[in-house]
């Protein structure tokens, strides 16, 4: 009798220390509610109606908050306005940077849950994760860009620039960067999953139902590590995607800016427009969005970065 006292509570026990052990995932429920707070701003979040862009920038400012960052503010002027990047630190103040992006802006009038709620709500759930982390090697810098769409794509008044130029300046060293953009909509389906060029269906299907990690030829130990890791990692397919930069898509967001300043940048994507035909649209909205599979996606890339 008294030894299976001892046997169910030395049982206890041990699962008791497992469950403490298991490692923390991204949960779907949180994942929703992000989003929904970023689609139903009372006006598009562009720069157009920047009273919905800074509430927008208010909501994950007190979302990064809660999640125990160190938080800090870059805004900017741009034609009389000010736009602001928001920054979230985790990890020792000094050394060697990762630094993780999202843009919270939409392009024209619509709601752009896929484009980019998912991404943002993916940087809001890796600031949660992040705060469970110990001894992290590297200080992460979760940052929420502002116009990063049109007419600011490409241009010096991207947040993302703006941001990057401030690393540069400084000569902060930066280990990698990688953007979060467009990670929520996937399709399981033959035929749903287009390519800049036709050929490279032979090599990575047809089917829109993988994760893509895109990179530059030349993108340094970062890039590559990274890539590595995240599909050893994830519970979803993910592919890697390396080719010259002035292939059509493969610089569509806030990496483009780090890699003009010399830094390792990596594109973390469910590849956009290549699949999902809402993009842009008014009918991207977030009943069409998968959040098992996007979290799924924060999960690999919370692991890869801590394992590059």
């Amino acid at each position: 009798m008294h030894f299976r006292l001892f046997f169910l509570i030395a049982l206890l026990s041990n699962l008791s220390a497992y469950a403490t052990a298991a490692p923390a995932t991204a949960d779907t429920a949180r994942l929703r509610q992000h989003i929904q707070a970023l689609v139903n701003t009372p006006e598009p979040r562009n720069y157009l109606h920047l009273a919905s862009l800074n509430q927008a920038a208010s909501y994950i400012e007190r979302e990064l908050t809660a999640a125990g960052a160190r938080l800090s503010d870059q805004p900017y002027e741009i034609g009389g306005q000010i736009y602001r990047n928001i920054i979230a630190s985790f990890g020792p103040e000094n050394g060697p940077r990762l630094i993780v992006g999202a843009h919270y802006d939409v392009c024209g009038e619509q709601p752009g849950a896929d484009d980019n709620g998912s991404g943002v709500a993916a940087l809001l759930e890796l600031a949660r994760l992040l705060r469970q982390q110990q001894d992290m090697k590297y200080r992460i810098d979760l940052v929420a860009y502002t116009l990063e769409e049109p007419p600011f794509f490409r241009t010096k008044n991207m947040g993302s620039y703006i941001h990057a130029k401030s690393l540069y300046d400084q000569k902060i060293p930066v280990r990698g960067m990688v953007a979060l953009e467009t990670l929520g909509y996937y399709d399981d389906h033959k035929n749903t999953q287009d390519y800049p060029v036709s050929l490279l269906s032979l090599v990575y299907g047809t089917r829109g139902n993988y994760l893509t990690v895109a990179q530059k030829f030349g993108n340094g130990r970062f890039g590559r590590q990274f890539a590595r890791h995240c599909r050893q990692v994830a519970a979803l397919p993910v592919k890697r995607f390396k080719a010259p930069a002035l292939l059509p898509g493969i610089d569509f967001s806030d990496h483009l800016n780090y890699w003009q300043f010399g830094y390792s940048a990596v594109l973390v994507t469910d590849t956009a427009f290549y699949r999902n035909k809402h993009y842009h649209e008014p009918t991207d909205t977030l009943d069409r969005l998968d959040l098992r599979r996007l979290s799924l996606a924060v999960d690999a890339v919370l692991a890869a970065l801590l394992s590059s």
